[in-house]
């Protein structure tokens, strides 16, 4: 077996979303400069890494990037190779952490999400970035959180963010229509709310960004019928957006082909950044 197929065998045998940090010992140390660990909140869960292009977009545009883990687990140094990939490519990438269930359990982590976007606002143009030029983006539970703070929802207002600093927003294989919650675990993620308010779904609206929801047809973690759903709601309500429908790819590969070793498994990072600059 060569060492992608092992890598990639690997790779499979990853429980839920988070993936492989082995991908982050074939990332190059080129084409960017990483500042790690800068606080948005008092929480030590509450921090974020910022990966700054050599080569900036001209338009310095800034994509924030939530990750996945089922709201339970996961860590921003895992996701060095989607920082190196989209800085490489000229953007000013954020990844942050969050705190996770079940402290707090929803909506906590959502709320983090706007408190990291409010630090991107008012502080990422002294690295470069251009605080009128935001993309949110996020895969599985990250997309979760991506989604409901694009969609009309109150938590960047009462963060203070300005949303019509949001160009856009990119979910990757996300759940944005679940219910009914069937899993134990997933259950006591959203315990205590209306169960109504913890879908994206339920609430786009017109006036939203342009959105790009990129989903396998082969992932047996997070329904496709979630970003075709949400796609439809977010066009029926007179916003843009397109749903890519990627052939046997899996919930953990398209996210693992941000990174170079794998990158031919999805057109993920060319999808991405086009997106990026078409905004």
């Amino acid at each position: 077996m060569t060492g992608r197929r092992a890598l990639l065998a690997l790779l499979a045998l990853l429980p839920g979303c988070s993936p492989a940090s082995l991908l982050n010992g074939t990332v190059s140390n080129s084409g960017f400069r990483k500042v790690p660990d800068i606080a948005y909140g008092s929480d030590p869960r509450q921090r974020l890494d910022l990966y700054l292009p050599d080569s900036p977009d001209p338009e310095h545009r800034v994509l924030v990037f939530f990750y996945g883990g089922s709201w339970s687990r996961g860590r921003k140094e895992d996701y060095l190779f989607v920082g190196q990939a989209l800085a490489s490519a000229g953007f000013v990438v954020v990844i942050p952490d969050y705190r996770l269930s079940p402290h707090p359990r929803f909506p906590g982590f959502v709320e983090d999400g706007a408190s990291a976007m409010r630090w991107v606002q008012d502080n990422i143009a002294g690295h470069g970035g251009d605080a009128r030029r935001l993309f949110i983006a996020g895969h599985s539970a990250g997309a979760h959180i991506a989604l409901m703070l694009a969609t009309d929802t109150p938590y960047l207002r009462a963060a203070g963010f300005e949303r019509t600093r949001l160009r856009g927003v990119i979910g990757i294989a996300g759940p944005y229509d679940f219910l009914p919650i069937r899993s134990p675990d997933i259950r006591d993620v959203f315990a205590g709310s209306d169960p109504a308010s913890t879908q994206p779904i339920n609430f786009v609206g017109r006036g939203l960004p342009p959105a790009l929801l990129l989903h396998g047809d082969d992932d047996s973690t997070v329904q496709l019928a979630n970003s075709q759903r949400l796609g439809a709601a977010w066009q029926a309500a007179g916003n843009e957006a397109e749903v890519k429908v990627y052939r046997g790819v899996g919930h953990v590969s398209i996210i693992s082909a941000f990174s170079e070793l794998l990158r031919d498994r999805a057109p993920t990072l060319a999808d991405t950044i086009a997106f990026l600059r078409a905004h």
